[in-house]
């Protein structure tokens, strides 16, 4: 994937490893940038133009996830789409099932909306950094309403088999939620094939976006079956109708629109997802596979302590190392030019199509160097 290394200028003096929470910027993604400032100067206003590269943002998604465009919404972020979700669900007397592995955004977003209803909330525990298919059997239940997981984990890039739980969720009469925030452009998602009720996913990281824009695909059945309190005029049936006295919730995921759309996020989005579209999500994950193995291998050469499964089959492409410190590893890294992202107890290795087995080398090598500096754990020989 070298080829593409030039459509990325930051990689000129930078090695960025960081897609687990800001990719590299593409030329076409900041010229994207330049085409939405260029509208403001030139044309004062152009909401035609604005709404047309928005919902052509929106498609483009879809195609991505295999789904139609009436089943996805853009909101502004993750924690957007799960308030909203959980806003437009009956829960009472019903149980929510979330993962210890889950960004803190889920579980926050279900303790809060448990003000508002009556509900009990199990938590699915991880065992040697995996949740095992086992625990959803177990812990799901026939009174559980909604089941939220994580395709691949923020911390470890513990990937999980979406077809195997929604198979089990539904046995039990369960939704299932996906936050596919940290596999999205880097592996293929298919809603149809896994039979997914709700997938969200933000831009920044492997879609090679920028903050501020989340889509979220709802299946259409079951979106037509709910009303969220959470609404704007973007997500009416007739958004032109400007009536203030009149609620008509729009078609399928539409519903979940709220006010005017982040315009120059969609932008972007546009840009960066004809990006990935171009080339392909299976040429990508096959590519990321093979910098994956290869991450592993290093890092246990230099008998560095691996908090990611240590198969290429149960993980996305971040690869966690144990540093005990990350912000201070983050920042002795970045001191050289190299772009990494912290969580807590790690530092994480998250490449993309265009890195290569020389960055990774960089990296550890400079992560096996600061390690006295940030107290870091080691696999004993």
């Amino acid at each position: 994937m070298q080829n593409y290394r030039k459509d990325f200028p930051t990689l000129n003096t930078l090695t960025v490893l960081s897609s687990c929470s800001q990719s590299a910027m593409s030329n076409k993604a900041l010229e994207a940038l330049k085409d939405y400032q260029e509208s403001l100067v030139g044309s004062g206003m152009d909401w035609i133009e604005w709404m047309n590269v928005t919902n052509s943002a929106k498609r483009k998604f879809a195609e991505l996830i295999n789904c139609d465009v009436s089943e996805v919404a853009i909101m502004g972020s993750v924690s957007d789409c799960i308030s909203s979700i959980l806003h437009s669900l009956p829960l009472s007397c019903k149980d929510v099932v979330t993962t210890d592995m889950d960004f803190p955004c889920i579980g926050q977003s279900i303790l809060a909306q448990q003000k508002k209803q009556d509900f009990s909330i199990t938590y699915i525990p991880e065992k040697d950094e995996k949740i095992s298919i086992s625990y959803y059997n177990k812990y799901i239940t026939e009174n559980t309403k909604l089941t939220c997981i994580p395709h691949v984990s923020y911390y470890n890039g513990f990937k999980q088999d979406l077809k195997a739980i929604a198979d089990i969720a539904h046995s039990k009469g369960s939704l299932l939620f996906v936050d596919a925030y940290q596999s999205a452009g880097s592996v293929t998602i298919d809603v149809q094939e896994t039979g997914v009720d709700i997938l969200v996913a933000g831009m920044q990281k492997y879609l090679l976006g920028i903050p501020g824009i989340a889509f979220m695909y709802v299946r259409k059945e079951l979106a037509e079956t709910l009303e969220p309190s959470t609404i704007g005029w973007f997500g009416q049936k007739n958004i032109f109708g400007f009536h203030h006295d009149l609620l008509e919730y729009g078609e399928g995921a539409n519903r979940f629109n709220t006010g005017t759309p982040p315009v120059v996020n969609a932008y972007v989005a546009n840009a960066a997802l004809d990006y990935i579209l171009s080339i392909g999500t299976d040429k990508i994950e096959s590519y990321l596979n093979e910098l994956s193995a290869f991450t592993l291998e290093e890092a246990q050469k230099r008998n560095l302590k691996i908090a990611s499964p240590l198969t290429v089959a149960d993980k996305g492409p971040t690869t966690a190392i144990y540093c005990e410190d990350g912000n201070k590893m983050e920042q002795l890294l970045r001191s050289e030019g190299i772009i990494l992202s912290a969580r807590k107890d790690v530092i994480r290795l998250a490449p993309h199509l265009y890195n290569t087995k020389e960055d990774i080398i960089k990296a550890l090598d400079a992560i096996e160097r600061f390690l006295p500096e940030t107290l870091a754990l080691k696999v004993m020989k």
